[in-house]
C-alpha cells in the first residue's frame, strides 16, 4: 500500500469500512463522527482520508480519536484530490462492505445498518437515493438538483438503471465488486454513476434505500459542476449506448 495510516491496524476485521474523504473539515468533522458512532451498529472501520499533512480535519481527528478506536486516519498518496481520496480509501478498506460517505454531514449516516442488511442480501451496490419514493433533498444549488434529478430519473424511467439516484456518492459498494472494477474516472464525484453503471452493465444487483439529504451548513463544497458536468455526461452517455446496444461491459 502506498498510503500512510494511523492507528487501528491490529483490531479484528470489521465488516464495514467507512470511508470519509476530507479537505479542511475542521468544524464538521468532528459531529459527523460522533453522528457515526450514536447511529451504526454493525461493526465498523472509519478512514479518513486526506490529502496533506496541513489539513485542518487532521489535528480535529486526533482530539478525539482516544474516545473513537474505529477512527482511523489515513494519508492519500495516489494525487490530491476527492477521486484518489476516495480510491486510496477503498485499497486501503479490510471490511467487505465499503461505504463511501461526505465529512461535511449531508449524508444520513443511521441508514448504514440498512445499507448493509440489503448488502448482506446480495446487493453489490447500495444507492442511498434522494429521489426514491421517501427521499428528498434540502437545499444546494438549483441547477445541480436539477441536473441531478433528471439524470437519475431518466436512466430509471428508461430501465437503464435500477435505481432512481445515479449520482449521489452515499453509496455502499461490495468489496468484491470494487476489486474486479476498473476506475477510469478522472473528476472525482462522478465516481458513483461510473461504478453504478458498469454493475447494472455487468449484470450485478442493484438496491437503493431512500435517504434526505441535507446541504452543508459549514464550510465550503469542493463540487464545481462546470469542470465535472462533461464527466458526468460521459457515463451517462456509456449507460444509454449500452442498452441501446444491449452491450456487455467486462470489468
Amino acid at each position: 500500500m502506498d498510503q500512510h495510516t494511523e492507528t487501528g491496524t491490529d483490531a479484528p476485521s470489521p465488516e464495514l469500512s467507512i470511508i470519509i474523504p476530507v479537505y479542511n473539515e475542521p468544524t464538521n468533522i468532528g459531529p459527523v463522527l460522533r453522528r457515526l458512532a450514536a447511529n451504526v451498529r454493525t461493526p465498523h472501520e472509519v478512514l479518513i482520508v486526506y490529502d496533506f499533512d496541513e489539513d485542518t480535519t487532521v489535528p480535529a481527528v486526533r482530539a478525539i480519536q482516544d474516545q473513537m478506536p474505529s477512527v482511523r486516519l489515513l494519508r492519500n498518496k495516489l494525487g490530491r484530490g476527492v477521486l484518489n481520496a476516495m480510491k486510496a480509501g477503498l485499497a486501503e478498506a479490510r471490511a467487505p462492505y465499503l461505504l463511501i460517505t461526505m465529512a461535511d454531514g449531508s449524508d444520513e449516516i443511521e441508514l448504514a445498518d440498512r445499507m448493509v442488511d440489503l448488502a448482506r442480501n446480495g446487493a453489490d451496490i447500495v444507492a442511498a437515493s434522494r429521489y426514491a419514493k421517501g427521499g428528498r433533498q434540502i437545499g444546494g444549488p438549483r441547477l445541480k438538483r436539477t441536473l441531478s434529478r433528471i439524470a437519475g430519473m431518466s436512466l430509471s424511467w428508461f430501465r437503464i438503471l435500477p435505481i432512481h439516484d445515479a449520482t449521489n456518492n452515499f453509496r455502499l459498494y461490495r468489496r468484491g465488486y470494487i476489486q474486479g472494477v476498473r476506475i477510469e474516472s478522472t473528476g472525482g464525484f462522478e465516481l458513483a454513476l461510473e461504478l453504478s453503471v458498469k454493475a447494472a452493465v455487468a449484470g450485478r444487483t442493484l438496491a437503493e434505500i431512500p435517504t434526505t439529504w441535507r446541504d452543508r451548513s459549514e464550510g465550503q463544497s469542493q463540487f464545481k459542476l462546470r469542470a465535472w458536468l462533461p464527466r458526468y455526461a460521459r457515463w451517462y452517455l456509456f449507460a444509454v449506448g449500452a442498452r441501446i446496444g444491449r452491450r456487455h461491459f467486462r470489468p
